[in-house]
């Protein structure tokens, strides 16, 4: 990976090295229902960059090279993402920062929180599914986020739907504008390519990449194009072109940094096709790393790009993405500033301060030092339970950014260790694992057993795997008598009152906070009538 050389007038002006630095960044997200080709797509666009020499196909066989990020031994069993993984990489000249986000729609919340750490989104859809019910989903969370969406229309060596019907699709049910840039020449096997709806060229199409590579952009009008597709293709693509830019409304910028358009790329990640055009796409629109809001004590505040305080927040936790090690790492975007290996950094909410001399920047589970790191970049900080999601971190300590949300599980389970005498281990790596935020962890005020929430039923399957893998410990999962968990608000004596009164569906959270554990919604619109001033939340603010 390129080092950053620090500019010449550096010393005489910070503040414009600091935003120059930032400016050349580009983080982003890529959301997709599964198997829509959001993880090919991720290792294309790093072989597109000259990151990696070689794509892993996701169900590769044998000692085929595995893909670069999906690191957890689930997801290489399945060939699915069930965890937010982090790439750097430097292409022509800039710095881009990728977030993998998990695909399956019981691991939205972790989406949730990565997304909070992303500037852009690539929204990848199947081209011959288009929206699904997860892409709606996921969409919805950038919504909450309200931060710009890139579509990738994906799959075009297989056979699609009408393109048309898509960018219909995709402005009846997201309500967003779509700007196709590029336009296919059909699909499945009378794929040719697409027509630069810029440019006027063809960008060919090849079926085997490996043995012909694609062809060189070609002028749509030129003899050139014939020997990429049929003549009555070409007239159709024209055609196409030419109703697509009277249908559309010319892409405009300004409205797809303010969430109203999407720019929409086509492509076939699977064949490295489309991808290249995709990666200049996002170098060019995708904006660099903005004002983030925060308090400075009781002041409402922003942090820009080009101050000169380092401060960022913890968005992920990972543990054991080297189980030789059993280490910890904390995921932590920055904000501001210029950081620096061996720098001293305050956490806001504790007040303790840690020296940061090892950070990281990842390559999914393979990293490297990290000597230096400005606004909009992601570092990884190894630590022992120090930092926590929603960790606000910054030189003086007193810069708090808004605290990443829980949402209220979906469904409750009762853990037990099928060994007794290895309850203490169990109660380590379930904190351990609830700290990540892969599950919620309670603890009745009643009873021996654990209590652990999650969105999606899957989140228990990574949990026993991972407790199997990592901790050595064989678990069973128990239906447990709730339903749903709400965090108690209100004044103390309230909550105090009310926990009395119900001490059988009390548990503690994982930070010692109230909850009550009901049977049924049913239960818990009764007792919030009964009493009123108690408030009963879906969500928590983690911080």
């Amino acid at each position: 990976m390129a080092d950053i050389s620090p500019l010449s007038d550096a010393a005489k002006s910070p503040g414009k090295h600091l935003a120059a630095e930032a400016a050349r960044r580009r983080t982003f997200a890529i959301i997709s229902h599964p198997d829509a080709g959001k993880t090919t797509l991720t290792e294309t666009l790093l072989l597109s960059a000259g990151a990696i020499r070689l794509a892993g196909a996701v169900r590769a066989r044998g000692e085929q090279r595995r893909t670069r990020s999906d690191w957890m031994k689930i997801e290489r069993e399945r060939g699915i993402s069930v965890s937010a993984s982090v790439m750097t990489f430097e292409h022509d000249g800039l710095r881009f920062n990728l977030l993998d986000t998990p695909g399956h729609e019981d691991f939205s919340e972790d989406t949730y929180r990565t997304l909070t750490a992303a500037d852009c989104a690539v929204m990848v859809l199947d081209a011959a599914k288009g929206i699904e019910p997860q892409t709606l989903k996921l969409f919805e969370v950038c919504r909450l986020r309200d931060i710009p969406i890139v579509t990738f229309i994906n799959k075009l060596d297989r056979e699609a739907q009408d393109p048309f019907a898509l960018i219909d699709e995709i402005a009846s049910k997201l309500a967003l504008d779509p700007a196709p840039l590029y336009w296919p020449i059909s699909s499945g096997s009378r794929f040719r390519g697409m027509v630069d709806l810029r440019g006027e060229r063809l960008v060919p199409f090849s079926r085997r990449p490996a043995e012909e590579p694609h062809g060189e952009p070609v002028a749509l009008n030129s003899n050139a194009a014939i020997q990429y597709a049929e003549p009555d293709e070409l007239e159709e693509a024209k055609e196409s072109a030419m109703l697509v830019r009277e249908a559309s409304k010319p892409f405009d910028p300004q409205a797809f940094l303010e969430g109203h358009m999407t720019p929409v790329f086509f492509g076939a990640a699977l064949r490295g096709f489309g991808v290249a055009e995709l990666l200049a796409g996002l170098g060019a629109f995708a904006p660099p790393p903005g004002l983030t809001a925060a308090r400075r004590g009781e002041v409402e505040t922003h942090m820009a790009p080009g101050e000169p305080e380092v401060s960022g927040f913890v968005f992920k936790v990972q543990a054991n993405m080297d189980p030789q090690h059993r280490d910890r790492i904390a995921m932590v975007r920055l904000c501001s500033g210029r950081f620096q290996r061996g720098m001293k950094l305050k956490v806001q909410n504790t007040g303790r301060q840690i020296g940061i001399h090892n950070p990281v920047m990842f390559f999914a589970a393979e990293r490297e030092l990290a000597e230096e790191a400005f606004a909009g970049d992601v570092i990884g900080v190894p630590n022992h339970g120090v930092l926590r999601v929603g960790d606000s971190l910054s030189e003086t300590g007193q810069v708090r950014f808004a605290g990443l949300p829980n949402f209220a599980p979906e469904y409750l389970q009762r853990v037990r260790m099928k060994d007794p005498l290895k309850a203490k281990h169990l109660k380590k790596a379930l904190e351990g694992l609830a700290e990540e935020g892969v599950t919620q962890l309670f603890r009745p005020t009643m009873g021996a057993d654990f209590i652990v929430g999650a969105v999606g039923r899957l989140q228990f399957e990574v949990m026993a795997d991972r407790l199997s893998e990592e901790y050595g410990l064989d678990v069973a999962f128990e239906s447990a008598p709730y339903a749903e968990a709400r965090w108690l608000s209100g004044a103390p004596a309230d909550v105090e009152d009310f926990a009395s009164k119900h001490r059988s569906a009390m548990a503690e959270d994982i930070d010692g906070q109230p909850v009550f554990l009901a049977k049924s919604a049913w239960e818990i619109n009764y007792v919030a009538e009964r009493f009123a001033k108690v408030g009963f939340e879906k969500t928590k603010e983690r911080a």
